[in-house]
Formats: structure tokens, C-alpha cells, sequence
């Protein structure tokens, strides 16, 4: 807030005035950021619902006790949440590697071609439309503060919020995983036992 006197004698008076000058200053919350933990969220939770279900089903028209069906739905749980969370991990880390070698060879040639690299810049910036004298002025701008987070966040389309975390991947993808798993698992528990009436309508059938 920036605010100054002003003092007015025109008509034989003085007066005080306060101009005041405000600057508001918002927050915004973009929900990009939540793209890469939201996927393996729903993905997981998908599988796990699907699959355990497909499995108590299965055991139940086999004439399976209730007992025999918790037993496997919470084996089931337990395996599918592992490798859920193996599973993301090890193709998420290869995300990462990916953008690190990526970063890797920028820095090389950042150190072995600079100049080349800053004419990379500016035609980058005259192809998103502004004039070649201020995509010069910029990218020249950019190179003196931080060359590298230039070029990765502008050629390569790095950012913060889109970064591969396998970590949180693979821990988001197994919770879910086990979310979506207890649905089935707990729907056997409080259904009443179709064991023995399923096997004896299997017995007669046959």
C-alpha cells in the first residue's frame, strides 16, 4: 500500500488529503498439479474394485464359505495393493530417468553451445508470437538468471507441477488399490454365507 499528503490552498484553505494506493494480490489454485497422483488414484481404485469383486464371485459360485471368501478377498487385497505399487513405481521411475537424462544433456549443451542454445531460445519465443527484438531481449534475460530452468520449462516443457514423483505414485496407486478392494471385502463380510446353498444347488445340478 503506497499513500502520500496532499495539500490544497486554491480557495484560502489548506486541506489534508490521503491518496492511497492499493495493490491486491490473489492466489490462484490450478488443479494440473494433482494430474500425475489423481491417475494412479482412480486407476488403482478401479482395479482393486473390479478385480476383488470378479474374484468374490467366482468363489461364491464355487460354493466357497464366508470364511474362505474373506480369506481370499483380503489375500487379494494385500497382493494387488503390492503390486500396484511396484507397478507404478517402476514406470514412473522411468519417467523420471527420462527427464533426467533429458536435463543431463541440456546441461551439456548449455556448457558446449551456448550461443546456439540462446538462438534456440528466441525462436522459441518469435514462434509464440512476440517481436525478434524482445524475444531477444528476454531470452537474453533468461540465460544471465537461469539458463537451464529457461530452456527446460520453455524446449522441453518441464515443470514443477508435472514432475515424476515414483514415490507418491506408488504409494497413492496401493492406498487406492486397497480402498477400492474393501468395498467387495467388506460387502461378503455383512452378506449372509451362500456357501452350502450354492453347492448343494451345484450337487443337484449335476
Amino acid at each position: 500500500m503506497n499513500s502520500d499528503i496532499v495539500t490544497n490552498g486554491a480557495a484560502g484553505w489548506t486541506g489534508h488529503f490521503r491518496r492511497v494506493t492499493c495493490v491486491f494480490l490473489h492466489s490462484e489454485r490450478h488443479r494440473s498439479g494433482r494430474s500425475g497422483w489423481l491417475r494412479a488414484a482412480v486407476l488403482g481404485a478401479e482395479d482393486g474394485l473390479v478385480s476383488t469383486a470378479a474374484l468374490l464371485v467366482g468363489l461364491v459360485a464355487a460354493g466357497a464359505t464366508r470364511n474362505a471368501l474373506l480369506t481370499a478377498g483380503a489375500a487379494a487385497l494385500t497382493a494387488g495393493s503390492l503390486a500396484m505399487a511396484i507397478g507404478e513405481y517402476v514406470s514412473v521411475s522411468a519417467q523420471a530417468d527420462t527427464e533426467k537424462a533429458d536435463r543431463n544433456r541440456e546441461k551439456i549443451e548449455l556448457d558446449t553451445q551456448p550461443d546456439q542454445e540462446l538462438k534456440e531460445l528466441v525462436q522459441i519465443y518469435q514462434d509464440r508470437g512476440l517481436p525478434p527484438e524482445l524475444a531477444t531481449s528476454v531470452s537474453e534475460i533468461l540465460h544471465q538468471q537461469d539458463a537451464l530452468q529457461a530452456h527446460l520449462r520453455d524446449e522441453l516443457g518441464h515443470a514443477e507441477h508435472s514432475m515424476a514423483r515414483p514415490l507418491q505414485a506408488a504409494s497413492v496407486s496401493a492406498a487406492s488399490f486397497g480402498a477400492g478392494a474393501a468395498l467387495p471385502l467388506l460387502a461378503a463380510a455383512v452378506s449372509p454365507d451362500w456357501g452350502p446353498k450354492c453347492r448343494f444347488a451345484n450337487r443337484h445340478a449335476t
